[in-house]
């Protein structure tokens, strides 16, 4: 499914009631946007209240992910 949205005057835009739906999002809720080339991969935010390393983007290769997974 494509769906399209159009960005405002003011930088904004309305995500459509599909991809609403499809991501499980509402008021409040937070999303995620990579970035890889021309191309936005958008996902619903996941919570990182519990990763006490989820502020820091330093310290999130795959190594640092394997050292710190027990702590």
């Amino acid at each position: 499914m494509r769906v399209e949205a159009r960005i405002t005057s003011k930088n904004q835009l309305t995500l459509p009631r599909e991809v609403r739906r499809a991501l499980s999002v509402g008021d409040g809720d937070r999303l995620e946007f990579a970035i890889e080339g021309d191309a936005i991969t958008v996902r619903k935010a996941g919570t990182r209240g519990d990763d006490p390393f989820g502020a820091f983007q330093e310290w999130s290769s795959d190594a640092d992910q394997t050292a710190y997974d027990k702590l």
